[in-house]
């Protein structure tokens, strides 16, 4: 690509009956004038292309940034989720069996109430015949004594 100064510095040999050197030279710096101007423009042009360039890569690397972030607070949330089932099924687990210790010592402790009963009812049994008996021969005593008297 030419520059402006390239075009500045063209010079052209000179030939009879040729161009008005004076209307060729003016036009010339018309050009240069012109073509310097559009070639700053670009240059310029290319900057601002290459700073909205590193503005995008900068915002793409917020982006990616931001998806990762968020693919770890997701990864994180599913964790902590599937940690809070993993514990609530300890403690029901936990509950469960502490409720199943809590009925078999229940059950136990009416076992052992029954027999109790079951063995105060077969001292109350034993006791009653001894009463039984004792007044029994002690009626057969009076009967005794009394037939004794009677006679």
């Amino acid at each position: 690509m030419l520059t402006p100064m390239d075009i500045e510095n063209k010079k052209f040999r000179k030939k009879i009956f040729g161009y008005n050197e004076l209307e060729v030279e003016e036009f010339l710096t018309k050009i240069v004038e012109d073509y310097e101007a559009l070639y700053k423009e670009n240059i310029e042009l290319k900057d601002k292309i290459a700073v909205l360039n590193e503005g995008i890569q900068h915002y793409k690397s917020i982006e990616e940034t931001l998806q990762n972030t968020l693919l770890v607070a997701q990864s994180t949330g599913e964790e902590i989720k599937k940690n809070a089932y993993a514990k609530a099924d300890t403690i029901i687990k936990e509950a469960e069996m502490k409720a199943e210790q809590l009925i078999a010592d229940a059950n136990q402790e009416v076992s052992k109430i029954k027999y109790r009963y079951e063995e105060l009812k077969r001292n109350f049994g034993v006791f009653k015949a001894k009463i039984e008996s004792l007044i029994y021969a002690q009626l057969e005593m009076m009967k005794d004594i009394a037939s004794k008297i009677d006679d």
